[in-house]
């Protein structure tokens, strides 16, 4: 009989920060790389969605997810002086919902096809949203776009490039394959440092459960409500838009200092985690 795969809220918490800090590490690097633009289309590494992926998948989905949603967030906007209002939600909800739903498609983590069919699905849902997003802003006529005059048909040619290029490039390289190196690897030994016990097919989510309309009708009414608040951050309703007066300094020193403070998180939590199973491993003997 199948259970439940549930944590403390000690183990939740620190899945939370390691996700929040782990990933907000990881976008500060991706902030250094420059970007490459042909036209309005841009290449880019869009981000290390591997970090966020590899923990929804060996731990809790939803809490790692969540974790690192608001990772981006603090380290990426906040921490740089500035926050976008309404369109962070919009950000927030997609990324969430998308590692969320990949972590709930691994029953095994040790079952390399799983682990990558979730993580490209994953990483497929995220831009998807965004995609649809970006286009009904412009069809809707909240946000302009630079492409031929009269020819708004344009911008879906240029999102679905976009889509695929992101797909093609950031979801397989820095999604995809390192995902499926660690997650094998890091199943059954990462679990220990926080007190748990592996994930098993024995307490996974059913495939029932992933298809069930208790999970589809609030991914779709959360992909609206995503669109929603991009809408109203194109708008004078955008109250919640803000930005510090030391967002004056240089880009590449406010990124350095989100970077120290992230990587101090980090390895913070990193020692924690090495001093408690060391602990257990002495009350164990």
């Amino acid at each position: 009989m199948k259970q439940k795969y549930t944590l403390t809220q000690s183990q939740k918490m620190m899945v939370f920060i390691l996700s929040m800090s782990l990933y907000g590490l990881s976008n500060m690097i991706t902030e250094l790389v420059p970007s490459i633009y042909l036209g309005p289309v841009e290449f880019s590494i869009e981000y290390f969605a591997f970090i966020p992926l590899t923990l929804c998948i060996l731990f809790h989905p939803l809490i790692a997810g969540v974790g690192a949603a608001l990772g981006e967030i603090i380290f990426g906007e906040i921490m740089l002086g500035q926050f976008g209002g309404f369109g962070e939600l919009e950000k927030f909800i997609s990324f969430s919902l998308a590692m969320y739903i990949a972590g709930i498609m691994v029953k095994d983590p040790r079952n390399k096809r799983q682990v990558g069919i979730a993580a490209i699905t994953g990483v497929t849902i995220h831009q998807l949203i965004s995609m649809m997003v970006d286009i009904g802003k412009v069809w809707i006529g909240v946000d302009d776009f630079e492409t031929l005059p009269g020819l708004a048909e344009s911008v879906v040619v240029v999102e679905g490039f976009s889509f695929l290029n992101d797909i093609l490039f950031s979801g397989i390289l820095f999604a995809l394959l390192p995902t499926l190196y660690l997650v094998p690897r890091l199943y059954g030994k990462i679990e220990p440092l926080l007190g748990m016990k592996p994930r098993t097919p024995d307490n996974s989510y059913a495939i029932t459960a992933i298809l069930h309309p208790k999970l589809i009708i609030p991914s779709i009414v959360l992909a609206m409500a995503a669109f929603g608040f991009e809408y109203l951050s194109e708008t004078d309703l955008n109250i919640f838009e803000w930005e510090a007066s030391f967002s004056s300094l240089s880009e590449s020193m406010l990124t350095l200092i989100s970077i120290v403070v992230a990587a101090i998180v980090t390895v913070s939590i990193i020692i924690a985690l090495l001093k408690r199973s060391k602990k257990e491993r002495n009350k164990a003997a």
